[in-house]
């Protein structure tokens, strides 16, 4: 029978995720500089559109429908093409329509790739990222999902070492996934002019905090929502989500403290987005305790992370590397140390509370082969986008600013203000100074 409670929490929870790649828009929207900020929103509303109608017609099926032989533990079938079969069935052990599932699963497809595009900010073609959003959902998000989720082959490792591998809500399918394919395209891409030697700081910090409330309240829909019902579960991720990513905060302003003398806004909200990416697949298998001592480490270690990318000259423009895939590692290998099968569902104990090492080899071996694969696909598909249409825009777009040249807009209309202002305050008669704005 249909639960309806069950039922109105996913719709909930899906809008809340659906909500967070528009935040995540504004996140690194305003990370971004001035002349690109509506090309770097606009790969995130593009992956909106592409995704949700390839996750309705194969998508869905191909993670969790049923495979063919062998395949099936890396990549599931065409059998639900289209999504029509799930039209008033609901499912019979958790009271809710399919349909629902389809709509919240199809969230996180959307936010997954859109995570990306913050590492190949200022220099990809727009049209490139058009092509790269079907085709690394296809090949490297399904299947990887597939794995995680879809009883896949993370799922077989339980029959060899006695523990499958636990994510609750997507450290290995969302973050470390997104994060090892955006470390693919920075190689494929290359470095932005003038990196390591130019000031690239975020041009409007108000858009940053705006994009990490968003992302934050989003995440509740995301890690909650993922306990499938309005339950003890969902209370317990909850109250993980938040306290951890309230530790990773502190965390990460204290190293800036010690390191630079200063807090910084950019500090915080990245503090924020570094809890939130390591809570993510623990947040139904912890005590609030250790949540708490998760956030403080992930903070801490992402936010020395994201300064790798000076020390090994690979550029990230957005820090996605450093904080999805460096924070989803500590999150996912958190679990063998730290969860408890006191409070978690489908967990065994971490060392900490008496397990054995087995369960962290489990979560190792997840974390490697996420890594690995999506590294490597990705890169195979930058490098064929790049030799069939070119995937970076050429050096006079770059300098221009990719919104006037690819978009024939720009977020904020300077030139056309300064005009207004300087009519307003020109008596009449007299000729109005000649005045050039530089942006």
């Amino acid at each position: 029978m249909l639960d309806t409670g069950t039922t109105a929490w996913l719709l909930i929870s899906a809008a809340l995720v659906m909500l967070m790649t528009p935040g995540l828009a504004f996140f690194y929207g305003g990370m971004s500089r001035a002349k690109s900020v509506l090309n770097m929103m606009l790969m995130s509303f593009a992956s909106i559109a592409i995704v949700s109608i390839l996750w309705v017609l194969v998508g869905y099926s191909l993670t969790y429908g049923e495979g063919y032989g062998p395949l099936t533990y890396f990549i599931g079938g065409f059998g639900d093409f289209g999504s029509g079969g799930f039209i008033n069935v609901v499912d019979e052990e958790g009271g809710y329509p399919l349909m629902v599932d389809v709509g919240f699963q199809m969230m996180f497809a959307i936010i997954t790739v859109a995570l990306i595009s913050g590492a190949i900010a200022d220099r990809a073609k727009f049209g490139a990222w058009l092509l790269f959003v079907p085709l690394w959902s296809l090949l490297v998000y399904f299947p990887v999902a597939r794995w995680v989720w879809g009883g896949g082959w993370f799922d077989q490792l339980e029959g060899w070492f006695g523990s499958g591998v636990v994510d609750f809500a997507g450290g290995t399918a969302v973050h470390i996934n997104a994060g090892a394919a955006a470390l693919a395209l920075t190689f494929v891409l290359g470095r932005r002019k003038g990196f390591g030697s130019e000031s690239m700081r975020p041009h409007n910090l108000p858009f940053v905090l705006l994009g990490a409330a968003l992302l934050w309240f989003g995440w509740f829909g995301f890690n909650a929502g993922s306990a499938y019902g309005a339950n003890e579960t969902a209370a317990l991720a909850l109250v993980n989500t938040q306290v951890c990513t309230a530790a990773a905060t502190a965390a990460w302003m204290l190293v800036e403290r010690i390191r630079y003398g200063k807090v910084t806004a950019l500090g915080f909200a990245s503090g924020a987005i570094a809890g939130l990416v390591a809570i993510t697949p623990s947040a139904a298998n912890l005590t609030p305790i250790w949540s708490v001592i998760l956030g403080l480490i992930a903070g801490a270690v992402c936010a020395y992370a994201i300064s790798w990318k000076f020390k090994f000259k690979y550029d990230d423009a957005l820090d996605v590397v450093g904080i999805h895939m460096v924070g989803g590692i500590i999150g996912s290998l958190a679990l063998g140390l730290f969860a408890s099968s006191v409070v978690g569902e489908g967990a065994p104990d971490g060392i900490f509370f008496g397990g054995t090492p087995t369960f962290l080899l489990v979560q190792f071996i997840a974390v490697v082969a996420t890594i690995i694969y999506s590294f490597v696909v990705t890169w195979l598909i930058g490098k064929g986008i790049d030799l069939v249409m070119g995937f970076r825009i050429p050096e006079h777009v770059e300098t221009n600013g990719l919104d006037t040249e690819l978009h024939s807009e720009s977020a904020y209309a300077f030139d056309e203000l300064d005009a207004e202002e300087l009519s307003s305050s020109t008596p009449p008669g007299e000729e109005k100074p000649s005045k050039q704005v530089q942006v």
